[in-house]
């Protein structure tokens, strides 16, 4: 091999793949006439006309589309190029169904007979979606590189526990629906726990890139399965003990799941042990049996899971789950179509909690496996970040932010189906909920920061002739 292939070798590394920014740009248009169309249709099958606000509507999300994009081509020109088309199209099509939805005559007389005026909830959702991207801009702008992150280890842990704690400070918490995740800050409800899960990747991440030999190698053998020593398990028991009491005092399952789930998947990214997965299996369903024997608000939700067409006059829980069924039955295999269902039965829940059931109808069995492609499109795009990452920390912080986003999008999917009990989180862009959009927006724009860093060439080196002349390449 002769010195000339050497320094064209050199060259091709020194400039680097492409930076995709154009492909990103004709995968936006998509994902903005996507749901531009889905509007359409459903002001077509409620009203039989074109809706008024589809102009505005368009606009509204091309711009938004448009502000993320040309921020992502200035700060992260070799991110990945499908995360922010595809967090686009499905935010556009949560806001076309919340505006489907808030036509529905049933929740505007479901608000009247309870004597309150029905409030629409897709012109807050636009707003909460614009501040969304906001927050994805600024991580690209300030968060010039993800290491800067692993600083905040010890930081991380104790804001995470404080957002944890806030919807339990007495005045500054809410109980709604028996669950008390929710806190009031001038007049706006926010949901902490969605901002928690990015925060205690961060410090996860940190922590487990120090400690992952004592984890990994520090163990006993028993039955095929590598245990660890009793001071390594200190972790786990915390994390485990953190759940439970979450589970306990705010009533809140999903969030458990969440956090217990994201830090064992880490663990075993972390130090290859299936003995990780085993004993936070064992852990998790033994503390999911636990806090359910005595904790009436998870009793009546694994009773309405199990049965809910048995307690359905009972119990508004299954009453909703039983509605949601018999959404996705009654969707086949193409749906009714946009507009066109009647998931409206389900309550208020059917534009959060519920969302799905309405894709699940409205779609039908194809519609909603789209839905499920495209989500598992970002996580298989976070976890290919992840391999592609330089340094331990920005691997297991990908992984962690992907395992966080999968973890929910199954709960949410599984409770609503009949999968698994019902754990009163909002599906990610799709579902009405401030907090839900604005923190997956977050979690997108740290994945493309990672991806942009991962991806980025590294600069050439110096050019020295005199090197190049003497150089040997061995075959």
């Amino acid at each position: 091999m002769s010195s000339n292939s050497t320094t064209h070798t050199s060259t091709i590394g020194a400039i680097g793949a492409p930076s995709r920014r154009n492909t990103e740009l004709g995968l936006l248009v998509f994902a903005v006439v996507i749901p531009v169309f889905a509007y359409i249709n459903v002001g077509l099958a409620i009203d039989g006309e074109m809706p008024t606000g589809v102009l505005g509507y368009g606009i509204g999300l091309g711009l938004l589309a448009g502000v993320g994009h040309l921020v992502v081509r200035k700060f992260a020109a070799y991110a990945d190029p499908l995360l922010l088309p595809l967090a686009t199209l499905l935010n556009g099509l949560g806001l076309v169904v919340i505006w489907r939805l808030d036509k529905s005559p049933r929740l505007h007389a479901l608000a009247e007979g309870q004597g309150n005026a029905f409030v629409a909830a897709a012109p807050r959702q636009l707003l909460y979606s614009a501040i969304g991207i906001a927050l994805f801009v600024a991580v690209l702008l300030l968060l010039k590189d993800h290491r800067i992150l692993q600083r905040y280890t010890y930081i991380s842990m104790a804001a995470a526990l404080v957002l944890l704690l806030l919807p339990l400070v007495p005045g500054l918490g809410r109980d709604v629906f028996g669950a008390k995740i929710w806190i009031s800050v001038a007049g706006f409800s926010i949901q902490p726990g969605e901002f928690a899960k990015i925060v205690i990747a961060v410090f996860f991440s940190g922590y487990l890139m120090v400690k992952r030999d004592a984890l990994a190698l520090a163990s006993r053998r028993f039955m095929g399965l590598y245990l660890p020593r009793g001071r390594d398990l200190g972790p786990i028991l915390t994390i485990w003990a953190v759940s439970l009491l979450v589970l306990i005092f705010e009533n809140d399952l999903g969030t458990s799941l969440l956090f217990f789930g994201m830090f064992v998947i880490m663990l075993y990214v972390a130090t290859e042990r299936t003995s990780w997965i085993v004993i936070g299996l064992g852990m998790s369903a033994a503390g999911a049996v636990g806090v359910a024997s005595f904790a009436g608000h998870v009793q009546s939700r694994v009773d309405a899971w199990l049965d809910p067409f048995g307690c359905y006059d009972a119990s508004g829980a299954c009453t909703q789950i039983a509605q949601s069924v018999m959404s996705f039955g009654s969707g086949g295999v193409l749906g009714t179509g946009l507009g066109q269902g009647d998931s409206d039965l389900i309550g208020f829940a059917a534009n959060s909690d519920f969302i799905f059931a309405t894709f699940g109808e409205e779609l039908g069995l194809a519609g909603a496996m789209a839905i499920l492609l495209i989500y598992g499109l970002i996580i298989e795009r976070g976890l290919r970040t992840a391999l592609a990452a330089r340094d331990p920390f920005g691997k297991l912080l990908s992984v962690g932010l992907s395992g966080a986003f999968a973890l929910q999008v199954f709960v949410v999917a599984g409770g609503v189906m009949g999968l698994i009990p019902l754990t009163g989180m909002t599906m990610p862009f799709l579902a009405n909920g401030g907090s839900s959009v604005i923190a997956n927006w977050a979690l997108i724009g740290i994945l493309i920061r990672i991806s942009d860093t991962a991806r980025r060439p590294a600069p050439a080196p110096a050019s020295n002739p005199d090197a190049e002349m003497t150089q040997v390449v061995r075959p």
